[in-house]
């Protein structure tokens, strides 16, 4: 009964051992011709560009790791990628807010306030792509985020039929990189499967025009 028991689970985790593999491996090979450079997309008339969130501390500040995808972003607004902004984070509660702090980075920087939509409900990266087609009405968007993270983040957009490219903003080495690493590998197999079966985002609700003020989002 033990070696049937121990057959079994050794056929389990090999199974899954093949599933993450094989899902990571295609996450990554069928977007990696899709991470291009910020003067690359002037001609590419995105929709909008999208900053997916990462933590804020507790002032407010954007942790390094947000500060460079925003820094991207806004190169990308700069170089003409779109004339939109999408900051897609968390504000699952009233007292953490990733876009608030993700858009007055950006004004201070000197993106028109009215040029940043909000979009409080991109609790996950997959979420943020599913909310940039089904909310935001995005056909094409250039994304911007660290490169260990832009392949899952090209994969659902592109599995989701939204034409995206992605820009690398890994502009310094970053403390807790070979965690972030490794808890990807996971990420990247869920949302290969959510993407297969269209999984709708925790909150989808009313769709919103880019043809008006991003402030209508706050």
């Amino acid at each position: 009964m033990i070696k049937a028991l121990l057959k079994i689970l050794c056929t389990c985790i090999a199974v899954v051992a093949i599933v993450v593999g094989a899902t990571n491996a295609l996450v990554v090979l069928t977007t990696e011709d899709d991470i291009v450079s910020v003067d690359e997309t002037s001609g590419y008339q995105a929709d909008a560009i999208v900053v997916l969130g990462a933590s804020v501390f507790a002032d407010g500040t954007p942790s390094t790791i947000l500060q460079d995808r925003l820094d991207c972003g806004i190169a990308l607004y700069k170089a003409g990628a779109a004339p939109k902004i999408i900051m897609s984070g968390d504000n699952s509660t009233e007292h953490y807010n990733e876009c608030a702090a993700m858009k007055r980075y950006a004004i201070a920087q000197g993106v028109p306030s009215e040029d940043i939509f909000c979009d409080h409900a991109g609790f996950s990266t997959y979420e943020s792509m599913y909310r940039a087609k089904n909310v935001f009405g995005c056909s094409r968007v250039a994304i911007a985020t660290q490169t260990y993270h832009l392949y899952r983040a090209l994969y659902s957009a592109h599995a989701l039929g939204v034409d995206a490219i992605g820009v690398a903003s890994d502009y310094r080495s970053y403390g807790k990189q070979t965690w972030y690493d490794v808890r990807e590998i996971p990420a990247r197999t869920k949302d290969f499967f959510k993407a297969l079966f269209d999984v709708p985002s925790t909150y989808v609700g009313e769709p919103i025009s880019l043809d008006q003020s991003g402030d209508v989002t706050g």
